[in-house]
């Protein structure tokens, strides 16, 4: 029987060196072998002339076994960064000083952050679905859904001041990677009340 050829990687590396140094078997999982991997060491460990054989493929499955159990540690440390990461960019988003809303090509409100909420004093629940120009004074709406309009034409950036009853206030937006959402953010005016 002829072992595969092995591949030298730093996870191999990493994996090798543990059974050596008596770190294997890990302490994440008990080893579980297979039935046919262990019945065919079983078979080569009982033939004299196979039995070198046999030592090479039980070092073999320790260190595919050890390399498998490095893959998941890693898999978990990533799946932990980026938990952490999402959560950072979502307090980020929501904890923001300025009204963030993310809308849909037709100017539905996807999301908004607190700010938002709180600009035009609604529940951030309340905003979800509801049309953007639908928030700001009528005699300001055709002023907002033109800057949408530009962003579906391929506008990297727009701006434009509305009305909100007795505020002004200042609109940027640009569309999201990928072109299937706007982002906007809603300031008071320098001007102030109107």
């Amino acid at each position: 029987m002829s072992i595969p050829t092995v591949h030298h990687t730093p996870l191999r590396h990493r994996a090798e060196s543990r059974p050596k140094d008596g770190t294997a078997p890990p302490t994440t999982k008990a080893w579980a072998t297979g039935i046919d991997a262990l019945s065919q060491l079983h078979r080569l460990a009982s033939a004299t002339a196979s039995a070198g054989d046999a030592l090479k493929l039980l070092h073999e499955l320790q260190v595919h076994h050890v390399e498998l159990d490095l893959q998941q540690e890693h898999i978990e440390q990533t799946q932990t960064e980026l938990s952490e990461s999402l959560a950072r960019y979502v307090e980020w988003f929501d904890c923001a000083p300025a009204a963030y809303f993310c809308v849909d090509r037709d100017g539905k409100i996807i999301e908004a952050n607190l700010a938002g909420a709180e600009l035009f004093a609604m529940e951030r629940a309340e905003l979800n679905g509801r049309r953007i120009d639908q928030l700001v004074a009528a005699k300001s709406r055709l002023l907002l859904l033109g800057v949408l309009k530009r962003l579906r034409g391929g506008s990297a950036k727009e701006t434009c001041e509305v009305q909100c009853g007795k505020r002004a206030l200042q609109v940027v937006a640009n569309a999201a990677p990928g072109g299937q959402t706007f982002l906007l953010v809603f300031s008071e005016s320098a001007g102030g009340a109107v």
